[in-house]
């Protein structure tokens, strides 16, 4: 069975196509500009050299047309046929309260989505246009949503409940709502297959570390609580986002700079974070880079990042009470051994001890705690697009 996996930005498309019998990636590929000039589309079939197609390509149809063309091409193409591509799963960034699951997707399904966009303004109408155009040109394939917030919606309300008139959360459904939840779902069920270890019983915190971070306190395999809230705003610094911060700044700076609830938002999502903070950049790299040649703001975010991760990480142990597994993944997680051990740093009393050796790797998967450690640490690079086929692949049989 081969699965078409598609991740749908607003002017960008990712996939992936699978071979479900051995989970191998037959081809994957990434589509830019859509809708602006210069569009490209950059495809690499397992085992053959990138290719880069210039095609001018007005909308997400005309972007999902070229990918089908291009998956069947003699030369660098995957499959010989379309009727071997057997299921589409589809990315979608906000399920609301309505999927705690993947689902089967109908006209219903995608009504239920649409009633979702005020929570993800930017992500749900992206996901569903490309949902539409597959459904459009492959009519007869199963087609399958997973949400980023279906695996944190077995948190308890004590989690996911603002401290703010309850009728607020009746009438428009304000509350905490986690991100991220396919990665978290993936890497929490990989400790599983590395321990020989049931989830049932087992206290996890896993660290999702990139330009957009964020943690998640998982028990018994379940989504305990997360560090993301009713958007991907609140919770850890970021590359561009703030996180966390006193609410009444916004008011403050409308007030005093005379800004507008646009600008405001704009200056949370993309001036601040680990930007704001060095001036120097929203890639970890290039602030790693900056503090080694003695940035001080540099190293000032740097340290704010690995202590707010660290404070999470704490909180979270003690409202689980305990914990048993960190986990580390994405960009900065997977890649980065200075910044996996500063947010180590501190948490010895909780039986973290990481070992310097085995922590000096980049974007594979290891155990990097010490022998004997109370705590197992360990880097698991996430693979968001194979919990998404094997979702697909699940629901497409049935």
């Amino acid at each position: 069975m081969n699965v078409l996996v598609i991740n749908c930005g607003s002017s960008s498309l990712k996939y992936q196509l699978i071979n479900m019998n051995d989970e191998s990636v037959l081809a994957k590929g990434l589509v830019e500009r859509i809708g602006i000039e210069g569009s490209v589309l950059k495809h690499e079939k397992a085992g053959l050299d990138k290719v880069v197609i210039e095609e001018p390509m007005k909308n997400h149809k005309d972007a999902i047309n070229l990918v089908l063309k291009t998956l069947l091409d003699a030369n660098y193409g995957a499959v010989k046929s379309i009727d071997e591509i057997d299921a589409v799963g589809h990315r979608v960034v906000h399920g609301g309260e309505k999927f705690a699951s993947s689902v089967l997707i109908d006209d219903e399904v995608i009504e239920a989505m649409k009633e979702c966009i005020s929570l993800a303004p930017l992500h749900n109408p992206p996901n569903i246009i490309g949902i539409e155009a597959c459904k459009e040109l492959l009519p007869s394939v199963p087609m399958v949503g997973v949400f980023d917030t279906a695996f944190h919606q077995t948190m308890d309300p004590v989690s996911y409940i603002y401290p703010l008139p309850y009728e607020l959360y009746e009438e428009m459904k304000i509350r905490r709502y986690g991100f991220h939840g396919t990665s978290h779902k993936y890497v929490s069920e990989r400790v599983a297959e590395l321990t020989g270890k049931s989830l049932e019983g087992t206290k996890i915190v896993t660290c999702h570390l990139g330009n957009g971070a964020s943690l998640t306190a998982i028990k018994d395999g379940k989504s305990f609580d997360t560090s993301m809230g009713m958007t991907p705003l609140e919770g850890l610094v970021m590359g561009t986002r703030c996180g966390d911060i006193d609410p009444a700044i916004v008011t403050f700076l409308m007030n005093k700079k005379n800004l507008t609830s646009e600008q405001v938002d704009d200056l949370m999502n993309k001036k601040s974070g680990v930007l704001g903070i060095s001036g120097v950049s929203s890639d970890f790299r290039d602030i790693e880079s900056a503090a080694e040649q003695g940035n001080k703001r540099a190293q000032l975010a740097l340290d704010k990042f690995a202590y707010t991760v660290r404070k999470y990480i704490g909180s979270y142990a003690a409202a689980m009470g305990g914990l048993d597994v960190l986990v580390f993944t994405a960009g900065l997680g997977e890649n980065s051994a200075p910044a996996r051990k500063e947010v180590c740093k501190g948490l010895e009393f909780l039986g973290v001890e990481i070992d310097d050796e085995k922590n000096n790797i980049r974007g594979k998967e290891a155990e990097i705690s010490k022998d004997g450690s109370k705590v197992k640490v360990f880097v698991i690079p996430t693979n968001e697009e194979l919990m998404i086929a094997r979702d697909t692949k699940k629901l497409a049989k049935k």
